[in-house]
């Protein structure tokens, strides 16, 4: 689902068996250093979040997505809050400007979390140069 949500963003299609990309699926769940987290609305599941690099200098948010039925619920601003409380410290999150929705949710959750201690840059994406850059937020939950 997340595939295809950001097929819209990105321009990408389904390969020819009609799957997306799962490898980060597989490192979630089968890589040292990731976690994965299944979000849920009542008894449903309402979205997931990977996390990598939990043993390096900073955690990544490397996919975080909610259904599109939860969104604007506060689903996914609880789940966020949940998933950085488990794993304190310095964050990363990066995510596609052209993902408008996504831009402005993760701006208002790094502030909720972080208050004004939270900041933003531009990085090219590797092996990428034909895509703009991602936007990368950056807040510590152990700051202040």
């Amino acid at each position: 689902m997340f595939r295809h949500d950001m097929s819209e963003v990105e321009g990408r299609l389904p390969e020819p068996d009609g799957t997306f990309r799962d490898e980060r699926l597989r490192m979630a769940f089968g890589e040292p250093g990731w976690a994965a987290y299944l979000f849920v609305s009542g008894d449903r599941p309402a979205g997931f979040a990977f996390v990598r690099g939990l043993g390096g200098p900073a955690r990544v948010m490397n996919s975080f997505f909610v259904v599109r039925g939860a969104r604007r619920a506060g689903v996914g601003a609880r789940a966020v809050r949940e998933v950085v409380a488990r794993h304190p410290g310095a964050w990363e999150v990066p995510f596609q400007e052209a993902n408008t929705g996504a831009a402005r949710f993760w701006r208002r959750v790094a502030a909720e979390i972080a208050g004004d201690a939270w900041a933003q840059e531009r990085r090219a994406v590797p092996g990428r140069a034909d895509v703009p850059p991602d936007v990368w937020i950056s807040f510590d939950t152990l700051a202040g």
